[in-house]
């Protein structure tokens, strides 16, 4: 008997970055260890010309803070926020 396909989960929490644009020096550690592949580098320059990341896929994003974890100038981090549910009347 064939398995019956399995219902994707539902994602308890969702993913939010934040960025300094002013600290980042581009060195882009927060992109390339980015699990989901959601940030990459903007066209646009910050205040020291570099070119900081921006979110490609917001909806993406876990919330894992590897970007924060491997960032040298502390300008970026990850945090988990709790996905509230529909209230059913």
């Amino acid at each position: 008997m064939p398995d019956a396909p399995v219902a994707p989960k539902a994602r308890k929490f969702r993913g939010q970055v934040f960025i300094d644009w002013n600290r980042c020096k581009g060195c882009g550690f927060c992109i390339d260890f980015c699990p989901p592949r959601i940030l990459a580098f903007s066209e646009e320059f910050n205040s020291h010309g570099y070119h900081p990341p921006y979110l490609v896929k917001e909806e993406a994003c876990t919330g894992c803070d590897l970007c924060g974890l491997y960032c040298p100038d502390f300008a970026i981090f990850g945090v988990r926020v709790p996905v509230e549910k529909a209230i059913r009347d």
